[in-house]
């Protein structure tokens, strides 16, 4: 259980605090969060992340917590004591939000999942180990999904121009081209370990080393390229060491998980080139690939005990230079001048407060300089920055290729220097260490961010879609329609979205919304028809004038629901004419065949089937549907009925057939509705 602190500001800055989980309190001594500690966020907007507890009896029996959290109803708090020997060090979620992975410092990985499909009840279904051996990067391999935001297409009316599925190859296939589940991990030792889900349930795993020399690595991260690749980056800590990239290709062959791995082009740190820096900042402290699907941009930040700074790096094909001998003969026909694979920087920070954490967006636009003048163009910020977390308690927002400065957040404790507040510093000083986050994280749309603190609190802050630029009221419109979209059509939670959705933009994009809605063809309107309700509901809430039409959409989602599940069970699974509703199939099928005897149904208990013998099971269960669309009618009909409520009641009273006439009535009506008996 959490104390709940709600701390809401409405200022035009770029980050706002939203809340504060606090925990309950407990003596110090008892409570240490995990060094480093570790936080993820899904796709259904959950986050979960890790701290340590000591046990009350025994000061070296501590128990690694993993806690899990609905950021919509941050007070319930779902937390699992999840076994790990040793300090959690990688928490990851799945693409599709429902299962975690985790993995410790003694090489032990779990794999946890919800029991019953309850987000407050989660059990560890799978696990692999390297003994001994901890992991400092893990990942679910990539299914092949990506789809791409089209910033520049956000105000054309077909959804498949705004969001397009672009090719790419999962990191492992079955047959027929199906997606293998499983994960992949790094080792401080230097191997890759992988674990592959089989139809059966059952995990293939195996081990191989990255590259024939193995050495330590301190930190490591994990891509994917188009063609089902996978690249790993490695670095043993040090700034004047290379970092390390390797190309590791998974494949089962004769029912065994082969592992092959080749070494790419590595590079050195810009600092440590610099005679004026090459000292300065001895260790690498975070490694990180700009996207999850990009292994050609990565961002390193390289510290000391007082400061950091931060290098943004590409790798780019170029031309290799011919020597001076071979210039003088002609090219042959066709013949292409040989090319090389380089990093080369593009960009890197001055200095820096130590940087503590590093949360990097998952919205999928493109940041090259074509795109990002697009999106600069059209004034769309959500995606284009990262965010560091500083030891002095501050948040800064980078633009994620210029690495300028776009936004700062100070937290109520950071020792940053505010503008007009020359005494913050004196003040913290006195007071002691700041409060400072050690895990950050974007939401999937980077309108939130979260962070946990030092002393395992999670601060949930707002960022804002603008990054404080001064837009009209229908350009906020239509970027936060656009997102709202891009939750539609990607399945994911648009929590995040509402953050930012006032009370008097409700009418407008619930209009809006519906309009594109309708400008869709038939079958993506059929397979976004529940979502567009949900999304409704969810913004009808934030307005009291439409707090009634929350009510009616949520009451309509509830009809859906119970039409779907009446249909799933009762339709036939042969359907000779689907062309016709079940009350037509059900007079079609009497006028033929007066011999109804229900009597003649049995039930084969062994085969759990239905055994009849001609057409009465057609029309028993041509019967059953059609009783099944007469109680959805009914219900639906509930609210109609409320209307005239003193009227029934006079009729009730005074007339012993009242109930009776008014259920006639209904049935009746239905029948001419739906023309069927």
């Amino acid at each position: 259980v959490c104390d709940l602190t709600c701390c809401l500001f409405f200022c035009a800055s770029i980050m706002e605090l939203a809340y504060v989980c606090e925990w309950e309190k407990r003596p110090k001594s008892t409570h240490c969060p995990s060094i480093p500690l570790v936080c993820s966020w899904s796709c259904r907007n959950l986050v979960a992340f890790s701290t340590d507890l000591k046990n009350d009896d025994d000061d070296k029996d501590v128990s690694h917590m993993i806690h899990i959290i609905d950021t919509e109803h941050p007070w319930d708090v779902y937390s699992i004591n999840s076994g790990h020997t040793e300090v959690i060090s990688c928490l990851e979620w799945d693409q599709s939000g429902s299962r975690l992975l985790s993995a410790d410092g003694d090489g032990q990985i779990k794999c946890w999942s919800m029991s019953d499909h309850l987000v407050n009840s989660w059990e560890s279904v799978l696990s692999s180990s390297v003994d001994g051996d901890p992991i400092v990067a893990l990942s679910w391999l990539h299914n092949g999904v990506k789809l791409a935001l089209h910033v520049e297409m956000s105000g054309s009316t077909n959804f498949g121009e705004k969001f397009s599925r672009v090719k790419f190859s999962p990191s492992l296939t079955l047959f027929g081209g199906k997606p293998m589940e499983g994960w992949l991990a790094v080792t401080v030792s230097g191997l890759v370990t992988v674990s592959l889900l089989k139809p059966g349930g059952t995990l293939l795993t195996a081990s191989e080393s990255l590259c024939r020399l193995r050495g330590r690595v301190a930190l490591a991260d994990i891509a994917f390229t188009g063609g089902g690749n996978i690249v790993v980056a490695a670095t043993d800590g040090s700034s004047s060491s290379p970092v390390q990239f390797y190309k590791v290709v998974v494949s089962v062959v004769s029912e065994k998980c082969r592992i092959d791995t080749e070494l790419l082009p590595s590079l050195f740190l810009r600092c440590t080139t610099d005679p004026l820096r090459r000292e300065k900042y001895p260790a690498v402290t975070h490694l990180k690939f700009l996207t999850r699907e990009n292994s050609e941009q990565v961002l390193l930040c390289a510290s000391n005990q007082s400061g950091s700074i931060v290098e943004c790096w590409s790798l780019r094909k170029e031309g290799l230079p011919v020597n001076n001998i071979f210039q003088h003969r002609s090219p042959v026909v066709g013949e292409k001048q040989p090319t090389i694979l380089k990093w080369r920087i593009l960009t890197t920070t001055n200095d820096l407060e130590r940087v503590s954490a590093v949360a990097l967006p998952k919205l999928p636009i493109s940041i090259s300089n074509t795109d990002l003048k697009v999106a600069s163009d059209t004034k769309f910020c959500p995606g284009l920055g990262l965010a560091l977390a500083f030891h002095d308690g501050s948040i800064q927002i980078l633009h994620r290729l210029s690495l300028h400065t776009m936004g700062v957040f100070y937290g109520s404790s950071s020792s940053a220097q505010r503008p007009g507040d020359e005494s913050t510093i004196k003040r913290q000083r006195a007071a002691g260490p700041a409060l400072h986050f050690k895990a950050l994280q974007f939401s999937w749309t980077s309108l939130a961010l979260a962070g946990v603190d030092n002393h395992g609190k999670l601060h949930m802050l707002r960022v804002s879609p603008s990054m404080g630029q001064v837009l009209e009221m229908n350009t906020t419109l239509r970027h936060l329609l656009f997102l709202l979209e891009y939750c539609m059509v990607t399945g994911y939670d648009w929590w995040d979205v509402l953050l930012h959705v006032q009370p008097s933009m409700v009418h407008n994009l619930v209009e809006k919304l519906h309009e594109e809605y309708m400008r869709q063809n038939q079958a993506l309107q059929q397979v976004l028809a529940t979502r567009i309700v949900a999304v409704k509901a969810s913004l009808c809430k934030l307005s009291t004038a439409t707090a009634a039409r929350a009510c009616d959409f949520h009451a309509k989602l509830l009809l859906i629901a119970i039409s779907a599940t009446l249909k799933s069970l009762l339709r036939p699974h042969v359907l000779n004419t689907p062309d016709k509703s079940p009350g037509d199939r059900l007079t079609e099928i009497c006028a033929k065949n007066t011999d109804t005897d229900i009597d003649k149904v049995m039930i084969n208990l062994k085969t759990e089937e239905f055994v009849l013998d001609g057409p009465p099971l057609q029309s028993l269960q041509q019967l059953i549907q059609w009783v099944g669309d007469f109680v959805l009618y009914l219900l639906a009909n509930l609210p109609n009925q409320t209307q005239n409520h003193h009227k029934e009641t006079q009729i009730r009273t005074s007339d012993p057939l009242g109930p009776s006439r008014v259920f006639g009535s209904l049935v009746c009506e239905f029948w001419a509705r739906t023309g069927t008996f």
